[in-house]
C-alpha cells in the first residue's frame, strides 16, 4: 500500500519508534477505515496492522502517552459501528491470523484475535471438532471481533455464545496492565469491591436472558458464576482492554444434520409457533421473511431453492449421531409445527443453498421491495422468545406509523430479530434525516424494553444503541458500567464514545453526511437512476468480498483473494467512492490518486454484481469514474490501444501474416507491449489468418428456424474456430443461422477503460442492427461470455433506448438456446472429465447454471472451478497487473487444471480465459460449441 505523509507525523513516527512496522495515515488508508458495516463514518488518524500481539501494547502504550484513542478491528464487519474512532484504529485481521494449536481432548483451541472464524473451524475439523457460535459473517469475521461483540449467529440455541465458549484470553487493560485471564475467579481489587456493593442489581438487572447483549456483562463477576473477568470482557467491545489472543473452547461436529423449513402466513406467526419447537433440541431456529427471498430472485443469475408455501418461514436446523432419529425428529416436529407448508432437506447441497439465503439477509434485505436502500440502525434487538409474536406484531406498527419499511428476518429460536429499514437519508432530506431517525429508534427502543428485551441482541452496542441504554437500565446499572470503565480504561482512551459515555446515535451517519454538491453528477451510467451516491452506498460493509472460504462458484473479490488487502476488496473500493462523495475527507473528487490506487486492481470482472448481496456493480463504477477521470483528457497508453482493439483488429485483419510476424518477432513484439502499456512477461495472442465474417457463407431459407449468430470481435479476429463449432451445433440441432454484419461491437474494450461516449455511440450503432433481428423474432446467440454480457445487462444501462430491452430479450448464450429446443439431446459425455471455467461475466450476468445442468444432462463428471481466471480481457495484460493476475489464477483455476487427468477436457468459453490457461499451464481449453460438436470418446 502507498504511504504518504499524513498530518499526524509525530504519532506516526511515535508508533515506528516503538516498534510498530505497519503505520499508515494516508488518505487511502483513513478512507477504507472510517466506517465498517454500519451508518457510521468516523474518519481515523492512522491505522496500524500489528504483526505481533507485543505491536498491539506498543500502540496502546504511544497512544496513552499522546491522549489518542485507540480502537480494535477485526474484519470491520460490525454494524453497530463498533470498529470506528477517531484515533488510531488497528486491523488484526491482516497479520494476526494463526491458530497457534488445537487441543482434541481439551477440546480447546488457541488463536490469534485476528483467526477468521471458517479458518478456525477448518483446523478443527480433522479432529471431528467446531467452534460453536457461527454468524451468518462466519467466513471473513474475526475471533477477536467476535469475543468484542459476543457474537452469536445462528447456531447459538445450540451452542451459546461467543461468552459460553471462551476458555481463557491475553487481554491489555487500557491502563496498560498484560492480564492472562483463564475464568479462575481473581479479580483485581476494585473490581472486586464494585461487586460486593452491588451484587443485588447485578443479580437482578443482567444476565436476565440468553440474547441480552446490551452494557457490560458483569453478571459474570459475580461469586456464583466463577467471577469470571475473562468472561464478563467478552461483548466490552474493545472500550475495556484489548484482546491479543485466546483459548476457545470446541464441541464436537455432530454427525447428522436436517434442516427442516416450516412456512407460515406471516413471520409473526412464524415467531409465535416458535417456542413448542424448542422441546425438539434444534441447534438453530431462523426466521426468514418471503421479500428477504424475493429479493434474491431479483439478482440477475441468482439460483433460488425452491421453499415451501408462506410468506415467513423457519429455518430448523436439527442434529445428532443417529440418522434415524433425528430423521424422525424432523418428521414429528414439522407434523407438530402447525406451518401451513413445510419441507425436510437431507441433501446437503440442498440445504447450503438454504443457508446462503439466510446468511445473505443482511445484504439481501438492504434493498426494500420497491428498491430503496435500507439501513441498520435498528439491527438486532432481542426479546424473549415467548414475547416474539407479540413484539413482531407491533414492531411492524410502529413502521407503519412512522411511515417506513423493513424487512425482519433472524434468529428467532432466541428471540433476536434483525431488520434493515429505509430511513430517509441523504441531503434531499431535513438534516440528512436524522431527526426521523432519531424519532423512531427511540420508539423502538421503549418498545423492545417494554417486551423485556434488549437493544442489542448480539452485535453490540456501538454507536448505534449505546445512548440507548437507559430504556433497559436503571441509573445505579448505568453508573456501574462507568466505573468499570473507569477502573481497567481510566483514561477513556479505549473505543471512546461506545458504551459508556456513548455518542449520540443520529451524529457521524455516513448516508446523512454527502456534500450537497456532488448530488447531481452528470453520469454515464444510468445505475441507481444516474445516483452515484445510492450506487456507492449499496455497500453497507457486511464484507462478503472478504470471505476467506468462497463459495464453490463464486467469483467475488478476486483481487483481495489474491493481495489481501482491503483497498483491493469491492467493500474498500466502495469506501473509497464514499469518502470521495463525503465532506471534510481526505478524497477529494474523480481524479484523487485514493480512488484511483483503489480501483487498480479491479478486474471489471463483475463478481460483486452477482455475488454481493446488496448488488454492488464496481466494474460499471470503475468505468464511471475512468470515464469521469479522462473525460476531454489525455489518457493512458492502454486505453488507446488495448481499449480499443477491435478497431486495431480490423486493421490487422488486412495482412493477418503480416502483422503475427512483426508481433512475433523478439523486437516487434517488445515495442508492441511498451506501445500497447503489456506486460512484457505476457505473449500476444496471433490473429486468425482468417476471420469468422470473411469466410462466411450465407445459409438458403430453408424453412426452418433462424437464429442470429451475433460474432464479437474477440471471436472473430482471435478464434474463428469457436464460431464455426457454434453453426455446426446449431444446424445439427436443427436451426438455420443468421449473421449479422460484422461492424456490430458490443464496445466492451471502451467500456471496461471508461471511454464511455464512444462506448454509447458504437452500442447505439450495434442495437439498432441487432433490434431487427429481434423484432423478427430471432434469438441472437453469443459466442463470448463478455460480450453477450453487454447485450445482456450493460447496453440498457449506457443506452437509454427500449431498443435496448428489445435486444436484451432476444439474446441468448447457446446453452439457453439449446436446451430450450424442443427434442434437442445432448451428444453423450458419459465418463468424460470435464473441468470448467466459466467466465466472470458469464456466472455474474448470464448464469452459468443453464451450462452446468446441460452438461451433466450429457452424462459428463463435472468440475465447476470458482473464483476467476485473473486475465479479465486487457486488465491482466497490462503492466503492473501479470503477477497480481498469476496470483488469482492460482488460487482455483491452476489447481484445479492440474490435479485434473490427462484426458480430461477443461472447458472455458471466455477468450481471456482461455488465453490464460494456455499461457500459464501449457494447457489447452475449448468452447462449449467445440466441446458438443466434437465430444471426446471416454475411455
Amino acid at each position: 500500500m502507498t504511504r504518504t505523509a499524513g498530518p499526524d507525523a509525530a504519532l506516526v513516527e511515535g508508533l515506528r519508534r516503538a516498534g510498530v512496522t505497519d503505520v499508515d495515515d494516508s488518505g487511502l488508508a483513513r478512507a477504507l477505515y472510517s466506517t465498517d458495516a454500519s451508518l457510521y463514518r468516523v474518519l481515523p488518524r492512522a491505522v496500524v496492522r500489528p504483526r505481533h500481539p507485543d505491536e498491539i501494547v506498543a500502540t496502546l502504550a504511544v497512544c496513552r502517552e499522546l491522549g489518542v484513542p485507540l480502537t480494535a478491528r477485526g474484519a470491520g464487519t460490525s454494524i453497530a459501528g463498533n470498529a470506528v474512532g477517531p484515533g488510531v484504529v488497528f486491523d488484526t485481521s491482516r497479520y494476526l491470523s494463526r491458530v497457534h494449536a488445537i487441543d482434541p481432548e481439551a477440546r480447546t483451541a488457541v488463536v490469534d484475535p485476528g483467526v477468521v472464524q471458517a479458518s478456525l473451524q477448518a483446523a478443527a475439523r480433522p479432529h471431528g471438532l467446531r467452534f460453536g457460535p457461527d454468524p451468518s459473517t462466519h467466513n471473513r469475521c474475526t475471533i477477536g471481533g467476535m469475543i468484542g461483540n459476543n457474537a452469536c449467529g445462528s447456531r447459538a440455541l445450540g451452542y451459546g455464545r461467543t461468552s459460553d465458549n471462551v476458555a481463557a484470553l491475553d487481554v491489555v487493560t487500557g491502563a496498560g496492565t498484560r492480564l492472562r485471564l483463564n475464568g479462575s475467579g481473581a479479580l483485581p481489587a476494585e473490581l472486586r469491591a464494585l461487586v460486593d456493593a452491588h451484587l443485588a442489581v447485578l443479580r437482578t438487572e443482567l444476565g436476565r436472558f440468553g440474547r441480552q447483549v446490551s452494557g457490560y456483562a458483569l453478571e459474570h463477576l459475580l461469586p456464583e458464576r466463577g467471577s469470571d473477568l475473562a468472561r464478563a470482557l467478552v461483548g466490552s467491545e474493545g472500550t475495556l482492554a484489548l484482546t491479543l489472543g485466546a483459548t476457545v473452547r470446541l464441541v464436537p461436529e455432530p454427525a447428522v444434520r436436517a434442516l427442516v423449513v416450516l412456512g407460515y402466513p406471516s413471520m409473526p406467526d412464524a415467531a409465535d409457533a416458535t417456542p413448542p419447537l424448542l422441546a425438539y433440541s434444534p441447534t438453530a431456529v431462523e426466521g426468514l421473511d418471503s421479500r428477504i427471498v424475493q429479493r434474491l430472485r431479483d439478482v440477475p443469475a441468482a439460483v433460488v431453492p425452491d421453499l415451501p408455501r408462506g410468506q415467513g418461514w423457519l429455518i430448523v436446523e436439527l442434529t445428532g449421531d443417529d440418522a434415524g432419529e433425528v430423521a424422525d425428529r424432523a418428521r414429528r416436529m414439522a407434523a407438530a409445527s402447525g406451518a401451513v407448508d413445510t419441507l425436510v432437506v437431507s441433501d446437503p447441497a440442498e440445504a447450503a443453498a438454504i443457508w446462503r439465503i439466510r446468511e445473505d439477509g443482511a445484504g439481501l434485505a438492504g434493498r426494500t421491495s420497491d428498491g430503496r436502500p435500507a439501513h441498520a440502525g435498528w439491527e438486532d434487538a432481542a426479546v424473549p422468545v415467548e414475547q416474539l409474536g407479540d413484539y413482531l406484531r407491533d414492531f411492524e406498527a410502529l413502521l407503519v406509523e412512522h411511515g417506513l419499511q423493513g424487512l425482519p428476518y433472524g434468529h428467532f429460536g432466541d428471540g433476536c430479530v434483525h431488520v434493515r429499514i429505509d430511513f430517509p437519508f441523504g441531503a434531499q432530506h431535513e438534516d440528512g434525516g436524522r431527526p426521523r431517525y432519531r424519532a423512531f429508534i427511540t420508539d423502538a427502543a421503549r418498545l423492545v424494553a417494554r417486551h423485556g428485551g434488549s437493544v442489542s441482541g448480539e452485535h453490540g452496542d456501538g454507536r448505534a444503541r449505546g445512548e440507548l441504554l437507559p430504556h433497559m437500565y436503571s441509573p445505579e446499572v448505568l453508573a456501574l458500567f462507568a466505573r468499570v470503565k473507569g477502573v481497567l480504561d481510566p483514561d477513556d482512551l479505549l473505543n471512546p464514545g461506545v458504551l459508556v459515555r456513548p455518542a449520540p446515535f443520529d451524529a457521524d451517519v455516513r448516508v446523512a453526511e454527502v456534500a450537497p454538491r456532488r448530488q447531481h453528477l452528470a453520469l454515464a451510467y444510468r445505475h441507481d437512476g444516474g445516483d452515484l451516491t445510492a450506487a456507492v452506498h449499496r455497500c453497507t460493509g457486511v464484507g462478503k468480498c472478504r470471505a476467506d472460504l468462497t463459495d464453490a462458484g463464486a467469483v467475488m473479490c478476486p483481487s483481495y483473494l489474491a493481495t489481501r488487502e482491503e483497498k483491493d476488496s469491492t467493500r474498500g473500493r466502495a469506501r473509497v467512492l464514499q469518502e470521495m462523495l463525503a465532506p471534510g475527507g481526505p478524497v477529494h473528487d474523480w481524479r484523487s490518486p485514493e480512488v484511483h490506487e483503489s480501483l487498480d486492481l479491479c478486474l471489471s470482472c463483475k463478481g460483486c454484481s452477482r455475488d454481493c448481496p446488496t448488488g454492488v456493480d464496481m466494474a460499471a463504477y470503475k468505468s464511471e469514474v475512468l470515464h469521469q477521470s479522462y473525460r476531454r483528457r489525455l489518457r493512458p497508453r492502454p486505453h488507446y490501444a488495448l481499449g480499443q482493439l477491435p478497431r486495431w483488429s480490423d486493421l490487422a485483419a488486412r495482412a493477418p501474416r503480416l502483422v503475427n510476424a512483426v508481433l512475433g518477432s523478439r523486437p516487434g513484439g517488445a515495442l508492441a507491449k511498451w506501445a500497447a502499456g503489456v506486460d512484457q512477461r505476457r505473449d500476444l495472442p496471433a490473429f486468425a489468418p482468417r476471420t469468422f465474417s470473411a469466410g462466411w457463407t450465407s445459409r438458403p431459407d430453408d424453412g426452418r428456424p433462424a437464429v442470429a449468430l451475433w460474432v464479437d470481435s474477440f471471436t472473430d479476429h482471435f478464434a474463428p474456430e469457436a464460431a464455426a463449432a457454434t453453426v455446426q451445433v446449431l444446424e445439427s440441432a436443427g436451426y438455420r443461422v443468421v449473421l449479422p454484419p460484422d461492424d456490430t461491437c458490443c464496445a466492451l474494450t471502451w467500456i471496461t477503460t471508461g471511454q464511455l461516449d464512444a462506448a454509447r455511440r458504437i452500442l447505439r450503432r450495434t442495437l439498432t442492427t441487432l433490434a431487427g433481428y429481434a423484432d423478427a423474432g430471432m434469438p441472437i446467440i453469443g459466442v463470448e461470455p463478455s460480450c453477450t454480457a453487454v447485450l445482456r445487462g450493460e447496453a440498457a444501462e449506457l443506452v437509454a433506448d427500449p431498443v435496448a430491452e428489445r435486444v436484451a430479450r432476444a439474446t441468448r448464450t447457446l446453452a439457453e438456446l439449446l436446451t430450450g429446443t424442443p427434442g434437442w439431446e445432448p451428444p453423450s459425455l458419459a465418463g468424460v472429465e470435464v473441468v470448467a471455467q466459466p467466465h466472470c461475466h458469464h456466472h455474474s450476468v448470464l448464469g452459468w447454471s443453464t451450462d452446468e445442468r446441460l452438461l451433466r444432462r450429457a452424462g459428463a463428471t463435472l468440475t465447476r472451478v470458482g473464483g476467476c481466471c485473473g486475465l479479465a480481457g486487457n486488465w491482466g495484460v497490462e503492466r503492473g497487473h501479470h503477477d497480481v493476475s498469476v496470483a488469482i489464477a492460482e488460487h482455483a483455476l491452476l489447481p484445479a487444471v492440474r490435479s485434473a487427468g490427462p484426458d480430461a477436457v477443461v472447458l472455458a468459453d471466455g477468450f481471456s480465459c482461455r488465453t490464460q490457461l494456455d499461457q500459464l499451464a501449457g494447457r489447452p481449453a475449448l468452447h462449449l460449441a467445440q466441446l458438443l460438436a466434437a465430444p471426446p470418446r471416454s475411455g
